[in-house]
């Protein structure tokens, strides 16, 4: 019997034990501090240890602890981060936490630019880092990655294109005025997959391969960085002016959100509604037991085309304009003129024919992205690592019109009305990056390995190749392929010194990697691309003493020719050391050797420093060295296309840079861009809450690769001269003179971009429901060309000097991105809501003519030199949260509905000028015959006006 009680006993000491160990702990729940709202899927984690969870959707949490003395870290994306020690003793501990709102990202934590274990905000950074936070992302209403930097980051360029074939539907940008080429993005800090696509058109980064970071939903973005300093160093190729890295959601609540906007706009004398956009998007990240987390996130977004274009001035639609008779006198020629445009105009409105008759604005896309991200700990001090994301994107973009008058291009019984052509295009997106990373004794390892392509797929529609019989033209093609890919394998390990004298400690990195390129061009059908159909013996068709211009109108396809599948290797070898001096001085060194399998090797690095002065005060500098190698694109890229030149159809050959022609101009293979850069600055903060960076650049950068002038055909007095050079190169591949130039890649310039960038930012604690945040940042940025410089050849013959690199390329370079960017911002916050407004200024931009109407013996008007002044564009969104979980936003961009400057029209340019002395003409503006009415040569901030969009967001 005693042995009965004793078990029931030890039963109920044990039960009673084990109830008040389950019974301690830490619970309570964590509010927003600017309304007292609950908020779900906060994270909070025990320090120095694998414990932690996440709130509910009632903003409650539990922690199960024995007893003991802990460290509690609460972190919320777009919110300030909170930690508190709290003790545990034989029962529950109530702990509850109101965050505050980060309000600015110049507090936040980057990892870019330093291979440092030690965490430090960019206005402790050794070099200027920007951090964009989820919560500044989705404050405005712009939706895709590159649109968002255009408007929050000042050094930061990028604008949609129109007209410009593959380039309507992958946006090219810039940071501190460079190239698309010349900025590395990364994704969770590894290398990001360039496009498929060269940018061989009249825009912004003409001859450019830049990355697509639009295919990236911004769903899936927890933060953004950009690091604003030369980099190959450490990075490799590529990070001349600087680093994108986008940072991947971890673990973060059930967020879905739906918009619907338009624009709601006045220019031109009309009103525009277009533009209709429905956006969906939704992320949802979970903690694996506290030992690992998985993300997933997805977007559709559905993007409406816009239409900004002028009316088209040329007098007659369906015929040719008269000639005077040498007998007429003026009054009876211009009234036989307009007796004939009368009949011309009456024709267009019975067929319902408008002169409103091309699309000049966003081309329609839809874009299906879906990106999943995570980490899980499979051993004691390793990890493993997941990034995974796959985007469809769709896209319409017009061409130029055809009229029924352009004789070689149309064949009128197919299209009696003329025609508008569309370029379809189909854009494949994916990535996988994967690894292992954790510590071995002391040194912390990642080894990794990433794969990325993208693919674009080319469908030409409401389009004909005239140069088939007169009725037998299929009206719609399939055009070709092209596609990138690239394998990049990484091994780094690093390695922290502490010591107890003035170099408190040394922290060294290195690394390897191996990277390979493919890039591949796949022909279109062969109607696509041919004069006539030779494959059925077919010739192609004469017009008058020439030819109608073979395959598809808009976008002839990729020929046989064309078709290739080329790659390369490169093997990269890094060192990184970085040490603290004292409290107060930083210093770091890095060095990176490349070898090329295509062009050879390269060696660059770095050197920087940083100096607290005072604690209010830290002055930083560096210099770096770096190069960019020549993209798989630039050197085998070849097509031939449709180009308009002074509203002119022009069929232009552009050839890699292997083929024999380039040979033939004394052009050699593309080496490697070399830069020098430097930077001073200083940061550092004022008073609580108010910081400040202010820093200056100056980036040297030698044999860069552009895409030369169009070299024409050698005409006298409008006929073919047979001794001129181009002509005799031409003639060796096309004997029927159905192309009119050719086009190279060619290391030729250099440059000097210089510039200075400030950020200053205060956030105000108003009161404890409320707060304030204002910031202000500016770039001024200044590139110019020093050198022009071509083979012997070129340099032999100054005809072919001058068109090696026209002022039309020079302005690209020199005054096509704004020379200055002002951002004004302030966000306020009061209980449920949320309130913030943006003015940004752009800064004034250039364009300059082909030809120099400077000089008299050209006999055109200055104007076509012209400057656009400096505009501001000025956004606002309002929020309320409707309850817990729900939201609802009102935003505007674009408030005051502001447009560019509009391009000059010269007042020849027009319709009604009926007179056979001055004329009309479309040569003597750059109007493309009025259709054009702003510039699309130049990057501002776009002409689509004003627009209006609302939006909800559930949580939970």
């Amino acid at each position: 019997m005693t042995n009965h009680y004793k078990k029931i006993s030890l039963l109920l000491f044990f039960i009673v034990s084990t109830f008040n160990l389950f019974a301690q702990g830490i619970k309570g729940k964590i509010t927003d501090g600017a309304d007292g709202s609950a908020m779900p899927g906060v994270s909070i984690s025990v320090l120095n240890s694998k414990t932690g969870t996440a709130t509910n959707a009632n903003g409650d949490y539990n922690l199960k602890l024995a007893s003991g003395k802990y460290t509690l870290k609460v972190t919320f994306i777009g919110y300030e981060a909170q930690t508190q020690e709290v003790t545990v003793g034989n029962s529950i501990v109530n702990i509850n936490f109101a965050l505050k709102s980060s309000g600015t990202s110049l507090s936040e934590v980057s990892v870019i630019g330093s291979r440092s274990t030690k965490p430090r905000t960019n206005v402790n950074s050794l070099v200027p880092v920007d951090v964009i936070s989820a919560k500044e992302l989705k404050s405005f209403p712009q939706l895709d990655v590159t649109q968002i930097l255009n408007y929050i980051a000042p050094s930061f360029s990028s604008n949609r294109q129109t007209v410009a074939d593959g380039t309507d539907h992958i946006d090219p940008a810039s940071l501190r005025g460079l190239g698309p080429d010349q900025v590395l993005v990364l994704v969770n800090g590894k290398r990001r997959h360039t496009t498929a696509l060269v940018n061989i058109n009249g825009t912004f980064g003409r001859g450019s391969v830049g990355t697509d970071m639009n295919s990236i939903p911004v769903a899936a973005i927890e933060r953004i960085e950009v690091l604003r300093d030369g980099a190959a160093a450490q990075y490799g190729s590529d990070a001349i002016a600087g680093v994108i890295n986008l940072v991947l959601k971890k673990e973060t609540p059930l967020l879905i959100s739906a918009l619907y906007g338009q624009s709601q706009s006045n220019a031109l004398g009309r009103e525009h509604t277009d533009g209709k956009t429905y956006q969906v998007d939704a992320s949802k990240g979970w903690n694996l037991n506290n030992k690992g987390f998985v993300s997933l996130a997805a977007q559709y977004l559905d993007r409406g085309a816009t239409n900004r274009g002028g009316f088209d001035t040329r007098p007659m639609l369906y015929s040719a304009s008269p000639s005077k008779g040498s007998s007429e006198s003026e009054a009876d020629f211009q009234t036989r003129f307009a007796g004939l445009k009368a009949i011309d105009n009456a024709r267009a409105v019975t067929n319902g024919v408008s002169r409103n008759n091309m699309i000049v604005g966003n081309s329609h896309s839809k874009n299906y992205g879906s990106f999943a991200n995570g980490e899980y700990e499979i051993g004691k001090n390793m990890k493993g690592y997941l990034a995974v994301g796959y985007t469809r994107k769709t896209g319409m973009a017009a061409g130029f019109t055809r009229l029924p008058t352009q004789s070689t291009q149309i064949d009128v019984s197919i299209y009696p009305n003329g025609f508008l052509p569309f370029i379809n295009t189909t854009i494949n997106d994916f990535s996988l990056s994967g690894g292992l990373k954790g510590k071995i004794s002391d040194w912390n390892y990642d080894i990794s390995n990433s794969f990325g392509s993208n693919g674009i797929r080319f469908d030409i529609e409401n389009t004909l190749n005239a140069s088939l019989p007169i009725g037998t033209s299929p009206t719609a093609f399939y055009a070709g392929k092209v596609r990138f890919a690239q394998n990049t394998t990484n091994f780094d390990v690093s390695k922290k010194y502490e010591f107890s004298s003035f170099l408190k400690s040394l922290n060294t990195a290195y690394g390897a990697e191996y990277r390979i390129d493919n890039y591949a061009i796949t022909a279109g059908e062969e109607l696509s691309y041919s004069f006539g159909q030779p494959s059925k013996g077919i010739q192609g068709r004469a017009v008058g003493s020439g030819f109608a211009a073979a395959g598809a109108q808009v976008f002839p396809g990729y020929r046989p020719a064309n078709a290739l599948n080329e790659s390369r290797s490169n093997i990269g070898l890094y060192a990184d050391y970085e040490a603290e001096l004292g409290k107060n001085i930083v210093l770091e060194g890095a060095g990176r050797f490349e070898n090329f399998s295509d062009f050879g090797s390269n060696f660059s690095y770095k050197i920087a420093g940083k100096v607290k002065v005072i604690k209010q005060l830290s002055v930083r500098g560096a210099y770096a060295t770096g190069f960019r190698a020549p993209s798989l694109a630039q050197r085998y890229f070849g097509n031939e296309s449709t180009q308009f030149i002074s509203g002119l159809p022009t069929q232009v050959l552009t050839v890699n840079n292997d083929n024999p022609i380039v040979r033939k101009f004394g052009v050699e293979s593309l080496k490697a861009e070399k830069s020098r850069s430097a930077s001073i600055g200083i940061a550092g903060k004022i008073i609580e809450g108010l910081t400040y960076t202010i820093d200056a650049y100056q980036i040297d950068i030698d044999d860069r690769i552009v895409f030369s002038s169009q070299y024409a055909r050698e005409r006298v007095a409008g006929v073919l001269n047979p001794n001129g050079l181009v002509n005799q190169i031409l003639n060796t591949v096309d004997p029927t003179a159905q192309i009119n130039s050719v086009q190279f890649f060619t290391n030729a310039i250099s440059t000097r971009t210089k510039g200075l960038d400030v950020v200053l930012t205060d956030k105000i604690i108003l009161n404890k429901v409320s707060n304030l945040t204002l910031s202000a940042a500016v770039n001024f940025n200044e590139t110019k060309v020093r050198e022009i410089k071509g083979s012997a050849v070129i340099e032999a013959d100054p005809t072919l000097k001058a068109r090696l690199f026209d002022r039309t390329e020079r302005s690209r370079f020199e005054s096509s991105v704004p020379k200055s960017k002002l951002n004004l911002s302030s966000a306020y916050s009061y209980k449920k809501l949320d309130i913030s407004l943006r003015t940004v200024r752009f800064g004034e931009v250039a364009f300059l003519n082909p030809v120099d109407p400077t000089i008299a013996a050209n006999n055109l008007p200055l104007e076509m030199d012209q400057v656009y002044a400096g505009k501001w564009v000025t956004d606002l969104s309002v929020g309320y949260k409707i309850t817990k979980q729900l939201g609802a936003n009102i935003g505007i961009n674009n408030l005051f509905d502001v447009y560019p400057d509009k391009m000059y029209i010269d007042p020849r340019n027009n319709e009604n000028n009926l007179s056979s002395v001055n004329g009309y003409t479309g040569g003597r503006d750059n109007t493309s015959n009025g259709r054009f009415l702003y510039s699309r040569a130049v990057t501002q901030f776009g002409f689509n006006g004003r627009f209006i969009s609302g939006k909800i967001t559930y949580t939970l």
